[in-house]
């Protein structure tokens, strides 16, 4: 019978396991590479563009944003699903900003009451200055510099994915678009999920789109469940929502599987209606 000691270790690596940013070896289509100096984060932050090769004068394209977008990071295999999409004119011209990672998980954390959650990282909790930095740096830099239109989205997986839907409940109007894959909703005990009810009924307003996928039974699946309840029973009726069950991919494997084509989906190409509506599978 294990140890007590060896169970908490394989406990431990387990919530490692759907915490941390895979790392990516693959070269991106042709970009820009942009250091920015932000007065928010007090601290320069590296920015990764995508602009479609069929960008037209006087046309402004919709923005999907990532975190996790270094180049060391998901952008390389962000930014070629959607280049190969565009070329074969299954997905609409979009911009890609990717946002490189300094301190990722105090980036990507909201405030927590789990003494356990604070031992992630020696800084936790600064989700709301990030989401500040980009709101207020970020996005006016891209509008001003790049033939960007007010379409924003934006699109990240575990850690991200707990931001992108934190974001959607603090600041409901900065992207049109919430894209989340197997996120982080574990941390402060769940309590993003479980308030999720409450702060719908209270704004019966918002609009957008959600999207949100999860493949990790255990740590994933149970608070994914509590915001899809959430979202049957109180989503406003101008919001287009979906969650997608996925117990055939794993949290490894969840971006690579589902961007090729959750974002196509999304964003069709010119003239089609876009659809928020992908199966669920079984193994």
């Amino acid at each position: 019978m294990p140890s007590r000691r060896v169970i908490a270790l394989l406990l431990m690596l387990c919530v490692s396991a759907v915490w941390a940013a895979e790392p990516v070896s693959e070269v991106p289509p042709p970009h820009q590479s942009v250091v920015l100096d932000s007065a928010v984060m007090k601290e320069q932050r590296r920015i990764n563009v995508y602009l479609p090769s069929t960008l037209q004068e006087e046309r402004r394209y919709p923005v999907i944003y990532m975190p996790d977008g270094g180049l060391a990071e998901d952008f390389p295999h962000v930014a070629n699903t959607i280049d190969a999409a565009i070329r074969e004119g299954r997905m609409a011209p979009v911009i890609l900003v990717g946002i490189e990672n300094t301190q990722r998980r105090r980036d990507m954390t909201g405030p927590t009451t789990v003494k356990k959650d604070r031992k992630i990282a020696p800084v936790v909790g600064g989700a709301a200055e990030f989401r500040k930095f980009i709101a207020t740096e970020l996005v006016p830099w891209v509008e001003a510099n790049h033939p960007a239109s007010e379409r924003r989205g934006i699109i990240g997986e575990s850690a991200a994915g707990l931001f992108i839907v934190e974001t959607f409940f603090e600041m409901p109007g900065l992207f049109e678009t919430s894209i989340a894959l197997d996120p982080s909703l574990w941390w402060n005990a769940g309590k993003l999920a479980k308030d999720a009810g409450t702060w719908l009924m209270a704004h019966p307003e918002t609009r957008g789109r959600l999207f949100v996928a999860w493949a990790e039974p255990e740590t994933i699946g149970p608070n994914v469940r509590i915001l899809e309840d959430a979202l049957k029973q109180a989503a406003p009726s101008q919001l287009e929502w979906q969650v997608v069950a996925r117990p055939d991919l794993s949290h490894g494997t969840i971006y690579r599987a589902l961007a090729p084509v959750v974002l196509p989906m999304l964003y069709p190409p010119d003239g089609k209606r876009a659809q928020v509506h992908l199966p669920n599978r079984s193994p």
